[in-house]
């Protein structure tokens, strides 16, 4: 099991180690010529801490490392690996770190990779978004997902589900394309009144204008979806930090090789050109609320 920061730090910490090798210094040279210890040049190289963007510079700096390019992405990485939440501001801002003691670190680091995006791009075959759900619907999946929880746990997992979607309002908000298989209307989670009042709330998000929405009717037949659920996170000014995050039962898997992504991203295309345009997908949404 790979997480978000931590892939983003041993990412950032193998191209600094690379460019090290490169210019022909030892850990203890590199760490000599910046007045740091040597264990500190070898816990960011490993990914065992992270490293501020400014203190890459200075490693870019000892590296001869000239293009801006190669350093605007390198310190991004470290931006990225830091987690840092909606309009930056550090540590203070991760409101996920509150829930410590109830989060396991793998849904911390979705959140904190969800919070730090530009755009998200998310194919669904069960369940309504997170980031679209609304209380009540979030209640019913949680006890479904994670049966005999007790209803305090309940009440704070339902709480980070409607705090997590500050990202949709936030200046600027994220930028979310979510593609519904029509089974996801269709499945009576929370029961009838629950699930009226959710797609009632799904035909309403989807006039948001960060929001794009589609279904992809049962007519469709097979699917590439069907591999499936999917994220693709695509964060500020440096595309080749896109992530794809797949869920499983136990643990969650991030894939950040240009050739996953590039791989997902087509998948996604091909999926949403499938799917009914966002006007139809709404108009659907409507019916199926109405009882049809």
């Amino acid at each position: 099991m790979q997480n978000g920061p931590a892939v983003r730090r041993r990412q950032l910490g193998e191209e600094l180690r690379a460019l090290r090798d490169r210019c022909g210094l030892t850990s203890g040279e590199a760490a000599g010529l910046l007045g740091w210890h040597q264990s500190k040049i070898s816990r960011i190289e490993t990914g065992r801490s992270g490293v501020k963007p400014g203190d890459v510079g200075l490693l870019l700096d000892a590296y001869g490392v000239t293009g801006v390019r190669e350093r605007a992405l390198l310190e991004a990485l470290a931006a990225s690996a830091a987690s840092t939440g909606p309009g930056g501001g550090g540590a203070d801002r991760q409101w996920w770190h509150e829930y410590r003691g109830l989060l396991p670190q793998e849904y911390r680091d979705f959140i904190s990779l969800e919070a730090g995006a530009k755009a998200a791009r998310t194919v669904e075959l069960s369940v309504v978004p997170g980031l679209l759900q609304t209380p009540a619907y979030a209640r019913a999946v949680t006890r479904a997902a994670l049966g005999g929880l007790p209803e305090p746990k309940v009440d704070a997992l339902v709480d980070v589900r409607m705090t997590r979607q500050a990202v949709l309002r936030a200046d600027p908000p994220l930028e979310l394309s979510a593609v519904l298989d029509e089974a996801v209307l269709r499945r009576q989670i929370g029961g009838p009144e629950v699930m009226e009042g959710q797609l009632r709330h799904l035909a309403e998000v989807s006039r948001l204008p960060q929001v794009s929405l589609q279904v992809l009717p049962f007519s469709v037949g097979g699917h590439l979806g069907l591999t499936g659920p999917f994220v693709i996170f695509s964060f500020p000014n440096i595309a080749d930090l896109d992530v794809v995050v797949l869920d499983h039962l136990t643990s969650s898997l991030y894939l950040e090789r240009k050739e996953d992504i590039e791989a997902y991203g087509a998948a996604f295309r091909t999926i949403q050109a499938h799917a009914l345009p966002p006007r139809d997908s709404s108009d659907l949404i409507s019916r199926i609320a109405d009882g049809a």
